[in-house]
């Protein structure tokens, strides 16, 4: 069996020396195992690829791909996933929250006939806003996503080659990997874990960008906020008619109709106004997004390939 394992890296200097002993050493002793890393520096502004660079010529299963500037987490994988070309490729991250000791358990799925396997988290050791926020997410993305999705994984697993064609073949551009990996189908298999804090050094993907990757999942997968402002829409809309008929009806019968006050106008108007403003921010992040589809930029530019057969170093 032949192995990818690709690694998006941002500024990971700190974690990258033992992320590459404990994938050696896990690797190995796995049978019949020909195993190969692909590195994709994200544009990282420590000394995260001269570490990699040395990795590489002390031992060639190491190989980085080197980005021209930072396309994001889902374009690096994405990038190593197009340059896999072994019977499985494992995706993790190089913070070691991804435990490499897993490999092992992913490769025994595969190896009986799993084509997708997921890590799915027991537990994580993310605290307070990060942690709220992860926990929040998933419990809402399960309940928008027109398609089941496994909750709680994120791009940790294994994907046969066959799974890797698929994905490949997947043109958008706004990319949720955790999503995308469960709706390809095949046969999948779930690995629990429990999610490491990280072993050195700061989380990498700021709030601003967990959210903006948040979207991204929800919009790519569902629907049902456009069909929640219709909803809302059509009941704001129905209970304005039957005020407007129950005034007039009064009128008509010779009641005396009492003025509305300035606060209830206020409040109408306010209201109205902040329902037609959500939704029309709704359909924003969709159009921005069919905007971007129908520009068809690159997900990533390639600046340099080390160690990867086929590809001359630059």
């Amino acid at each position: 069996m032949r192995l990818d394992l690709v690694v998006p890296i941002f500024n990971e200097e700190e974690n990258l020396p033992e992320l590459a002993l404990r994938i050696k050493r896990v690797c190995d002793e796995i049978a019949d195992l020909t195993w190969r890393v692909i590195y994709v520096n994200d544009a990282s502004t420590d000394d995260s690829l001269p570490v990699m660079l040395a990795q590489q010529r002390a031992d060639a299963r190491f190989t980085v791909i080197d980005l021209s500037r930072n396309f994001g987490h889902q374009a690096a994988i994405s990038a190593g996933l197009a340059h896999a070309d072994a019977d499985a490729v494992v995706v993790m991250d190089g913070d070691l929250q991804d435990p490499p000791e897993l490999i092992g358990q992913f490769v025994e799925a595969w190896r009986a006939k799993a084509q997708v396997v997921l890590g799915r988290r027991r537990s994580r050791q993310e605290q307070g806003l990060r942690r709220l926020g992860f926990d929040l997410f998933h419990r809402l993305f399960q309940r928008v996503s027109d398609y089941p999705i496994t909750p709680n994984t994120g791009s940790f697993g294994l994907l046969d080659r066959r799974a890797v064609e698929q994905l490949r073949k997947l043109p958008e551009r706004h990319r949720f990997l955790p999503g995308l990996q469960t709706w390809i189908g095949f046969e999948q298999r779930t690995v629990y874990y429990d999610r490491q804090a990280r072993a050195a050094g700061e989380p990498k993907q700021t709030i601003r960008r967990l959210i903006h990757y948040g979207l991204d999942g929800i919009f790519s997968f569902s629907y049902k906020p456009l069909r929640l402002m219709t909803l809302a829409g059509t009941l704001i809309s129905t209970l304005g008619f039957l005020t407007a008929f129950y005034f007039i009806a009064k009128r008509l019968l010779g009641y005396e109709v009492a003025q509305i006050g300035f606060t209830t106008l206020v409040t109408l108007v306010l209201v109205l106004g902040g329902v037609q403003l959500v939704a029309i921010g709704l359909l924003g992040e969709y159009l921005g997004r069919v905007y971007d589809e129908v520009k068809a930029r690159p997900l990533y530019i390639v600046k340099a390939y080390h160690g990867l057969h086929g590809h001359a170093p630059s």
